[in-house]
């Protein structure tokens, strides 16, 4: 009998984990079911139960849900803790053991960053927005020993807020905050756009100075096309520009090792997803 999964979000019918997790046990030869499933606003504890009670040995967590996902769990990872977030729920053998909460969000940026040959000791990094996207991945980014991370926002204070929080994972990395259109004029060797301004196709404000050709630009958004952000970017002569493809795939391997106990190889899944992309985006222009 397969091993039963799911992803669980409001909306969740663009989810591409089913894709994603399906090849993984193809690889590695495990036989499990992965589906996705659509929880009311007001209903993500029920809907888990249920799914835990037929049979479900763990979860993936989109939004909205990451909060009340690490709410919900009796134990939590460092990294959920950091984060006061979880995307990847594990559900013990025995209903009477708590929920485990992971967050792999963090370390699947860090992992599709070292995917690219990016290593990020000594480097100056700049963050885009301070929301649950920044708070997620800031921790394993201040594990990999930059010389300074930049936190940009439009409200500033949300920013100078991360950093206070923060304070005590620095280590030797200079972390600071800034108003997003108070930016100092000058290069950074990566710069992340972790607001949801592509989902839109908006760009934020941001001084040309921020790039060179030593710079990459990543943006956590992903489609068929490169987003506004990397467009901006290529056109100003960065080093590389990159999707948040890799770091859907990154972390969905972290969730999987976690549940399983083998790590798949996530190059070929790379290029699956990115071919499905590219199809689903034809078919649309189709209709």
């Amino acid at each position: 009998m397969p091993q039963r999964y799911a992803v669980i979000g409001n909306p969740i019918e663009h989810s591409r984990s089913p894709l994603i997790h399906e090849a993984f046990a193809r690889q590695l030869g495990i036989d499990l079911s992965y589906e996705k499933l659509w929880a009311p606003i007001d209903g993500f504890e029920e809907a888990v139960t249920a799914f835990r009670e037929n049979g479900g040995r763990g979860m993936n967590v989109t939004v909205p849900f990451k909060l009340e996902a690490f709410d919900l769990a009796g134990r939590h990872s460092a990294r959920a803790e950091r984060a006061l977030a979880a995307n990847t729920l594990v559900f013990p053998a025995s209903a009477e053991e708590p929920v485990y909460a992971d967050n792999t969000d963090g370390v699947g940026l860090v992992n599709d960053l070292r995917f690219h040959g990016l290593k990020l000791e000594g480097k100056r990094v700049l963050i885009l927005g301070a929301g649950g996207a920044t708070r997620g991945v800031l921790a394993p980014l201040l594990e990999q020993q930059p010389q300074e991370i930049l936190i940009a926002n439009r409200n500033p204070d949300r920013a100078y807020g991360l950093v206070e929080e923060f304070s005590d994972a620095t280590g030797e990395c200079r972390l600071h905050g800034c108003p997003l259109a108070g930016i100092e004029d000058s290069l950074f060797d990566l710069v992340i756009n972790a607001t949801p301004a592509s989902l839109t196709a908006q760009l934020p404000p941001l001084p040309d100075a921020l790039i060179g050709a030593r710079t990459v630009a990543y943006d956590m958004a992903y489609g068929a096309e490169p987003t506004v952000f990397m467009q901006w970017a290529e056109e100003r002569g960065a080093r590389h520009s990159l999707d948040g493809l890799g770091m859907l795939v990154e972390q969905a391997a972290e969730s999987f090792s976690l549940w399983h106990g083998q790590r798949p190889d996530t190059a070929p899944v790379r290029d699956l997803l990115r071919e499905d992309i590219r199809l689903s985006a034809e078919a649309a222009e189709s209709d």
